[in-house]
């Protein structure tokens, strides 16, 4: 009856733990260990015990102050100077999205200020949507205009490939602006 209920719970553990990993998937939001707990009915130290074990088998789990993360393969960098309206803001960070791209930041290059850069981490179609409805708001207005649309985008893609893609499809659009 023991081994019974070892294997019970060994086969348990393993398929939190890969249910864990699948909740922790790139670009998903980071999660508490309380939050992962209640999601699969078991306590936050058990949570704990869990990410020990995946980070031993190589998991690549990162603590952050918000919670748990898989940390992200080193992706291609590019940063895009683009110009375009307060209209045209959601259709170029779409654009970017759609051919796989991460908008990791905005930056403006201010001639009183200096340079002036926000996160942004805009990676899929609801955190464009999200990104504008906040801007359309009336919260806030986007830093380009303090530049009359001219800002910087830094970019992240998983190779240079896509990266020369979402230069093209900028440049197509009349968004990416020629030094």
């Amino acid at each position: 009856m023991k081994n019974s209920v070892a294997k019970t719970e060994k086969a348990d553990g393993e398929a939190r733990r890969a249910g864990i990993l699948a909740a922790l998937r790139p670009g998903a939001e980071p999660q508490s260990a309380g939050a992962l707990g209640e999601k699969f009915g078991v306590s936050r130290q058990v949570i704990v015990q869990d990410i020990a074990l995946l980070r031993a088998s190589g998991a690549p789990v990162i603590s952050t102050n918000r919670g748990y993360v898989l940390s992200s393969p080193p992706r291609a960098e590019r940063v895009f100077k683009v110009r375009h309206t307060e209209a045209e803001v959601g259709e170029e960070l779409e654009l970017i999205v759609r051919l796989g791209g991460t908008v990791k930041d905005v930056s403006v290059s201010h001639r009183v200020y200096g340079n002036i850069r926000a996160d942004l981490g805009v990676q899929t179609p609801l955190q464009v949507s999200e990104f504008v409805r906040s801007i359309r708001s009336g919260a806030s207005r986007p830093l380009m205009l303090v530049t009359d649309g001219y800002h910087y985008h830094t970019v992240t893609a998983p190779d240079e490939k896509t990266l020369d893609e979402i230069e093209k499809g900028l440049k197509e659009r009349g968004f990416l602006v020629t030094v």
